[in-house]
C-alpha cells in the first residue's frame, strides 16, 4: 500500500498510530510532524516522578528515537503545521514548506487554560504541560523553597506531592468548594486533603486568585478575599483545553475536541483525529465524551491504524485513569457523571480502600486506593454492567465476582 500518512503531534496517540500502523503491515511512508524538540513521550510522569526528580529523562521516550529509524518513519520535529488543505490534501508547515499527505491524522493534544490576571507574565508562573515545563520549574525549585499551586485536581495535587518531596513549602490554592471536585465524591476528596494535610501542605479551598504579586519575579498570590499568600515559584494547574484550532480553521467539525466516530474518522474524508483533542461516541457511557488518559490515547491509536489498513476497530472499552500522590495510588475505573449514592469497602485509616458509585441499581464508576483488586475487578464487573448491591459492596468477606455473569 504506497501511500503517505502524516501524523499531526508528538505524544502517547501519535506513537501509539506509528507502531500499530507498521504492526498491520503498512509499507507507505510515513511522516510524524512534533511541535516540540523531543521525539514522542509519556506526559504522566511529568507531574510524578520526573518533576519529583526520581525519574530519568531518557525513560520519559514512548520509544527509542532508533524505533523510528528503523521503521522508516521520518520525524519533523521543532515544526508546526499551520494549516490544511483538505481538497489538495496538503499541510503547510511554520517553515512554509508544503508536505502532500493520502491520510492525516491529528493527534494535537491539549493545552493548558492559562489564567488573565495581572503578573502572569512574573518570572517564576509556570504551567505544566511539557518536558520543556518541568525543566523550567526544576531549575525554579532549586532556589525558591516557597511553592503556591493553583488549582487541586489531578495535576496540582500530584505536583503539590512532587514539591514536597523535592523540601519545598506548599501552598494550594482552589477556587471551588472542596478539592478534586470535578472528578472523585466527597469521601475520596476528604481522604487526600486529609493526607495532603498531613505531610504538611497548606490547602485553601474557595480561594480565587486575582493576582501574581513582584516586579520582576513573583514573590506572592493575592485572592479576590484580599488574602495574600508569599510564593517564590507558583505552578498553574486549571484544567486544558483541546488544541483543535487547526482542525477547526480547516472546516473540520469541532465540538469540546475534534469530532471523531468510534473508528477515529473525522467528518472529513482522509482525516483521523485521536487522543486528548477529540470528543467521539463512547458506547459504554451512552454520550459523546473527550477523555484524557493513556488509555485512551492508546486505544485511539490502535483503532486508526485498524481503520486504516485492516478493518474499522471501535474503543469500547471501559475507561480507566491513575494518579499517584506520595505513597497513594489512586486507580478509577468508569466515569462518575451521573450517581445518586457512594459506597465503601474498606477503610480509609488503613489507606486501602475503594469508593464504589451507583446510579440506581448500576455500578459507574469505581474510585480504588491502594486496592488494585477493587480496582481490577470494577474493570470487569463495568464491562459486564454488573449490578453488585450496596451490602455486598459494603461487606469485605462479600466476593463481588459472584456477580459477574457466569461466574
Amino acid at each position: 500500500m504506497n501511500k503517505h500518512l502524516v501524523i499531526v503531534g508528538g505524544g502517547q496517540a501519535a506513537a501509539q498510530l506509528v507502531q500499530s500502523s507498521r504492526q498491520l503491515g503498512f509499507e507507505g511512508n510515513i511522516t510524524l510532524i512534533g511541535e516540540e524538540s523531543e521525539a514522542p513521550y509519556q506526559r504522566p510522569p511529568l507531574s510524578k516522578k520526573y518533576l519529583a526528580g526520581e525519574l530519568e529523562r531518557d525513560r520519559l521516550f514512548i520509544k527509542p528515537p532508533q524505533f523510528y529509524a528503523e521503521r522508516g518513519v521520518e520525524l519533523l520535529l521543532g515544526t508546526r503545521a499551520e494549516s490544511i488543505r483538505t481538497d489538495s490534501r496538503q499541510l503547510r508547515l511554520s517553515d512554509d514548506s508544503r508536505i502532500d499527505y493520502d491520510l492525516l491524522a491529528l493527534a494535537t493534544g491539549a493545552a493548558p487554560r492559562r489564567m488573565d490576571i495581572p503578573g502572569t507574565a512574573l518570572t517564576g508562573v509556570h504551567y505544566l504541560r511539557t518536558v520543556k515545563d518541568v525543566d523550567a520549574i526544576q531549575a525554579r525549585l532549586k532556589t525558591s523553597k516557597r511553592v503556591v499551586i493553583v488549582g487541586a485536581g489531578y495535576i496540582g495535587l500530584e505536583v503539590a506531592a512532587s514539591c514536597v518531596a523535592r523540601g519545598a513549602k506548599v501552598t494550594v490554592l482552589e477556587a471551588a468548594p472542596r478539592i478534586l471536585g470535578r472528578v472523585v465524591c466527597d469521601t475520596t476528596a476528604d481522604f487526600y486533603a486529609d493526607y495532603h494535610k498531613s505531610r504538611g501542605v497548606s490547602i485553601h479551598c474557595g480561594a480565587q486568585v486575582a493576582e501574581f504579586l513582584g516586579d520582576t519575579q513573583v514573590t506572592g498570590v493575592r485572592t479576590s478575599a484580599d488574602a495574600v499568600y508569599d510564593a517564590d515559584c507558583v505552578i498553574v494547574g486549571i484544567g486544558v483545553t483541546p488544541n483543535t484550532q487547526l482542525a477547526e480553521a480547516a472546516g473540520i467539525s469541532c465540538s469540546n475536541g475534534i469530532c471523531v466516530d468510534p473508528y477515529t474518522r473525522t467528518d472529513v474524508k482522509g482525516v483521523f483525529a485521536l487522543g486528548d483533542c477529540t470528543s467521539h461516541p463512547h458506547p459504554w457511557i451512552g454520550t459523546r465524551v473527550r477523555l484524557e488518559s493513556v488509555q485512551n490515547a492508546i486505544e485511539q491509536g490502535k483503532s486508526a491504524a485498524s481503520t486504516m489498513f485492516a478493518e474499522p476497530r471501535a474503543f469500547t472499552d471501559v475507561p480507566w485513569f491513575w494518579s499517584d500522590q506520595y505513597d497513594l495510588k489512586l486507580q478509577i475505573a468508569g466515569l462518575a457523571l451521573d450517581y445518586d449514592q457512594t459506597i465503601m469497602r474498606g477503610d480509609t485509616r488503613q489507606r486501602k480502600f475503594a469508593v464504589y458509585y451507583m446510579q440506581g441499581k448500576r455500578l459507574v464508576a469505581v474510585d480504588a486506593v491502594n486496592s488494585p483488586k477493587d480496582f481490577i475487578l470494577a474493570k470487569r464487573l463495568l464491562s459486564a454492567h454488573a449490578e453488585p448491591s450496596p451490602e455486598a459492596i459494603a461487606d469485605l468477606e462479600q466476593d463481588l465476582s459472584a456477580f459477574l455473569p457466569n461466574s
